[in-house]
This record gives C-alpha cells, sequence and structure tokens, in this order.
C-alpha cells in the first residue's frame, strides 16, 4: 500500500488494542519513516477525534514507534514526536477512567526509565498531567504504589522563580519545532537542489504559501527567544545570589579553619603545660596575649655571709693609718729598750707600759719624778738631755 494520508488514517482506524495488531501498523508506519512528520500530525488528529479506550491504543502505537526506532538508532519519529506528545498523553489522560489512567502513567514512567525523550519533554509530560490531577482534586498513585507528583512540587524555594520560566520555554519549543520542521520542509521543496520549478502561476502560489510558512516559524521561534531570554535572566539572578553566598561561605570557611588551628595550637600547648606538672588547680595563663603575661618574681633578698668581714675591707684607710702608727710605735719601743738595757737601774725607774689590742700604748709614769732620767742620751736631743741632767740634779 502507497502511503497516503487515507492510507494512514485506514491503518489508525483499524488499530486494535491487540498486540498484533499494534506490531503491524507500527512495522508499516516506521518502513514510511520519510513521513514521519506526516504521519505523526495524523496520529494525534485521529487520538483527538478517538474514545478514550481507542486513545490508550493509539498511546501504545505510539510507545511501540518510539522504543523500536530508538533502539534501531532512528530518531526520525522520535523528533516527529517531541513537539506533540505532552499534547497527545493529556489528551488521552483527562477525562479517562483511572484504569485508562494508570496505565497511561506506566507508559510515561516507562519512557522516563529508558530515556526514550529529552528530559524537559518528559517534564512536560508530567506537568500536564499534574494540573489535570489538581484541577479534579486527586492525586494519582503511579507504577509501584509512588504518588506521582510534578517536578515544580518537589523543587527548593530558590528554585521556584524558575519553574514558571522553564515550563513556558518547553511548551513553545515543541510548537516551535513542528513550526521549524513544516517550514524547513516547503523550503527545501520549492527552493531546494533538487526541487524542481513549476510553472510561473503554480511557483507564485507555491512561494505565497511558503512565505506564511516562514512567517509561522519565524513568530514561533521569536516567541521561544523571548521566554529564552526570560528564563536565562531568572537563571542570572540565581547564580548571582548563589555566587554571592558562596563567597561569604568560602570566608566563613577559612574562618573557622583558622580557629580550628588555633584551638589545636592552644590545646597541644595546654597538654604540654599539664605534662610539665601544672597543678590541677591552678588556672592556666597563656603566653600569647598581651594581658596573659604572669607577675615577675621578686627579687631574692640579700643573705648575709657567715663569716664576718675584716676591719681591713669596712675600713682601708684606717687600717693602713693603724699599721703606720704601729710600725712606728714598735720602732719607739726597741729604742727605748735598747736605751734601758745600756743605762743601769734606769729600767727600775718605771713600771710596765700595756699596750691596747689597736697598737696603741700607755707610759705610767713614776709617781714621784715628772720627767725620769732616761739615762743615755742616745736618741735625745743634747738640748733636752740637759734639761733633764739639770732637773734631775736640783731634785
Amino acid at each position: 500500500m502507497s502511503y497516503t494520508d487515507d492510507s494512514v488514517l485506514a491503518k489508525l482506524s483499524g488499530l486494535s488494542d491487540a498486540a498484533d495488531s499494534v506490531v503491524t501498523v507500527a512495522q508499516w508506519i516506521m518502513f514510511h519513516r520519510r513521513h514521519a512528520d506526516r504521519t505523526v500530525q495524523l496520529w494525534l488528529q485521529r487520538l483527538k477525534d478517538s474514545t478514550s479506550h481507542k486513545r490508550l491504543t493509539l498511546i501504545y502505537l505510539a510507545n511501540e514507534v518510539a522504543q523500536q526506532t530508538k533502539a534501531r538508532h532512528r530518531e526520525d519519529f522520535i523528533v516527529a514526536f517531541s513537539p506533540i506528545i505532552a499534547e497527545a498523553v493529556a489528551t488521552a489522560y483527562k477525562g479517562a477512567p483511572a484504569d485508562t489512567q494508570n496505565r497511561i502513567q506506566r507508559v510515561v514512567d516507562v519512557w522516563r526509565d529508558r530515556d526514550i525523550f529529552e528530559k524537559p519533554i518528559l517534564d512536560a509530560i508530567d506537568a500536564r498531567i499534574h494540573e489535570i490531577n489538581q484541577a479534579r482534586g486527586t492525586a494519582k498513585a503511579g507504577l509501584g504504589g509512588s504518588i506521582f507528583k510534578s517536578a515544580a512540587s518537589s523543587i527548593p524555594a530558590e528554585l521556584v522563580p524558575l519553574a514558571a520560566p522553564q515550563q513556558n520555554v518547553t511548551k513553545l519549543l515543541l510548537s516551535t519545532k513542528a513550526a521549524v520542521n513544516s517550514a524547513n520542509q516547503e523550503y527545501d521543496k520549492l527552493l531546494g537542489p533538487n526541487s524542481m520549478a513549476p510553472s510561473a502561476p503554480v511557483y507564485a502560489a507555491r512561494l505565497s504559501g511558503l512565505l506564511k510558512t516562514l512567517a509561522q516559524a519565524e513568530g514561533a521561534v521569536d516567541q521561544c527567544v523571548k521566554a529564552r531570554r526570560e528564563l536565562v535572566n531568572a537563571l542570572q539572578k540565581v547564580l548571582d545570589t548563589n555566587r554571592n553566598a558562596l563567597i561569604a561561605e568560602e570566608n566563613q570557611l577559612e574562618t573557622f579553619v583558622t580557629r580550628r588551628m588555633e584551638v589545636e595550637e592552644k590545646k597541644n600547648e595546654v597538654e604540654r603545660a599539664i605534662m610539665a606538672g601544672l597543678p590541677d588547680d591552678e588556672p592556666y595563663l597563656s603566653h600569647d596575649g598581651p594581658h596573659d603575661q604572669p607577675d615577675p618574681e621578686p627579687e631574692r633578698p640579700e643573705v648575709e655571709a657567715l663569716t664576718p668581714p675584716s676591719a681591713e675591707a669596712d675600713f682601708p684607710e684606717q687600717t693602713d693609718s693603724l699599721g703606720n702608727a704601729e710600725i712606728n710605735e714598735a720602732t719607739t719601743q726597741q729604742h727605748e729598750a735598747h736605751s734601758l738595757e745600756t743605762t743601769p737601774g734606769l729600767g727600775l725607774q718605771f713600771k710596765s707600759v700595756p699596750t691596747t689590742m689597736n697598737g696603741s700604748k700607755k707610759r705610767k709614769l713614776d709617781e714621784g719624778n715628772d720627767f725620769p732620767d732616761l739615762g743615755d742620751d742616745d736618741g735625745i736631743d743634747s738640748d733636752v738631755a740637759e734639761i733633764l741632767r739639770r732637773d734631775s740634779a736640783g731634785s
């Protein structure tokens, strides 16, 4: 059977929920993969016009085609389904019985587990399903008992401003891809290297239609660009906020690293002091700070030596004078003793002359004679000796 719109719609109308029927129609559709975009558009139109049960069967057909082409590394139908798959799933899911909704949800979970479609497209599908569930006021349980939640319900509060711009970009991206693909195909047909120029009237009409198609693609891309700029601005705000927070946290990290090293050093110092014998009840005084210096020890008192100092050390000048006096006095005593020895009887006229410890002498003269006769005049001046003799004779 050749490929026409009627043949495609006939295949889709004859599709049943049996596995063989789904596989057969999928093989025929993949055989005509050159017409993937047109086939997907007809598939979406047929899904919107079908009942709830028939819509589920068409979802199964799309799943079979997408997984088979993905396994064979042929992206024709993946690219064709991506712009409209979120709308198609939402159409099939809305108003369907709970059992049908659970089956559709199972198909979406398989797509996510096997990465059949890109993550933004899968997020858009989840968002559409979540909107339907919220509108009905119910939350549907997914496969395995897990409760279905959209990405927006689990994102952090700081990323909430990004949800709306991202969803807007995702929605516009789907419609933009369809418009861009259609415009490129029409352009290649009329102005491509293998295109054949028809007659002038027909060519003018086709060029007019191409202008409309290009204008639609241009408008779709322009809206997508505006939405993308809004998303980039929101991302920039989040980035600036996180960059400032990162700088502050890095400063805090440096502060705490420095404090930790300081505390470790202080701990080691205290432990060394404990090992050195610091009493347990004595507070520890650090030597680092200006107020932590210990009080200086008082000077030790001078202790008096056990041996008293000599008189010579205390009175060196007096000792020298006394020594000279003792030497002179000893010389005088020697002269007097010599005089007494040479003059008989003269020594009897005098009594002994005691001396003191300091070397000074006191003479005790005879009570009756103030000037005793000293005998020979050895060592005495001649005048003095004459006076002494006269006094002795007169008495």
